[in-house]
């Protein structure tokens, strides 16, 4: 398996909270999610929490006994939170979270993981992209924030009513009818959205972060088609500098307009290549 990889922080000055990186036959890619005041909470901070758990993971998949993803998620998810239960407050709704993504080769098949909304983009040799994404957290943040509609934003009903949004939102956090994120409790593996499918007739495959996912919406500078041709023609990197160039663009005005955020990208050639060979392009 061929995997070309690319990370880009945000902000300048402030730490990356992605994570990419592979072993023969297998890709992890985590999106962490910064909220505000976690630093009182855990001091490690996010960054170090999705490299954490992204290193055992990938410690997991190394050893290519087929176990299943979702149960190598709960044992690093479980790992992780014993390195730093005892010093942190993980059980916080805002202690240190993040979205999973993973494909594995083994047995001729392709088997992927998500957990949140990052994205996988399957490249399907006689039919369309095919993408999967976790579309719980999207639609738990668009229920809450309906009593904002209607208000003005900058007022402070405004504050108020978005207050109370945030809180009702990280309520749903790991809850039954809610939306599920990497955190502390292993049990929320379980509730990953999970596939398989034949290597046949699969050219490749593609995990994009929440934040390279914007080439796609809000911004529509391009298709799932068109993500999968950059790839090809240019690599991750490629796809990640139109990103930046549309977050430039964008009219602060407009509901388009969004906070640069970190950006990753990893894009998996040659899914037929034995398992006991990678190689990784940066």
């Amino acid at each position: 398996m061929h995997v070309s990889l690319a990370t880009s922080a945000g902000r300048a000055g402030r730490p990356n909270e992605d994570f990419v990186g592979a072993v023969p036959g297998a890709v992890v890619l985590l999106d962490g999610a910064g909220i505000p005041g976690a630093e009182s909470l855990c001091f490690h901070g996010v960054a170090w929490y999705t490299h954490r758990l992204g290193g055992a993971l990938l410690g997991l998949l190394s050893r290519g006994d087929g176990l299943e993803l979702a149960a190598i998620l709960a044992a690093a998810i479980g790992e992780i939170a014993a390195e730093h239960g005892g010093t942190c407050d993980i059980a916080d709704p805002s202690s240190p979270q993040a979205t999973v993504a993973m494909v594995r080769v083994h047995q001729g098949r392709l088997d992927w993981l998500l957990l949140a909304d990052s994205f996988l983009v399957l490249d399907q040799a006689d039919a369309g992209p095919l993408v999967v994404t976790d579309e719980r957290e999207t639609t738990a943040r668009r229920d809450c924030a309906a009593p904002l509609a209607g208000i003005a934003q900058g007022t402070p009903e405004y504050d108020r009513v978005r207050a109370s949004c945030v809180t009702a939102l990280r309520a749903r956090r790991n809850q039954p009818g809610g939306y599920w994120i990497a955190k502390d409790d292993p049990r929320a593996a379980r509730e990953a959205v999970t596939g398989s499918r034949s290597l046949a007739g699969l050219n490749g495959v593609a995990l994009l972060s929440n934040g390279a996912s914007r080439i796609v919406s809000p911004y529509g500078r391009t298709d799932w088609s068109g993500v999968l041709d950059v790839l090809r023609a240019r690599g991750p990197a490629s796809l990640i500098d139109r990103v930046r160039q549309a977050e430039e663009q964008a009219d602060a005005r407009t509901a388009d307009a969004q906070t640069p955020d970190d950006a990753t990208v990893a894009h998996c050639t040659h899914l037929r290549t034995p398992a006991h060979r990678v190689s990784i392009i940066r």
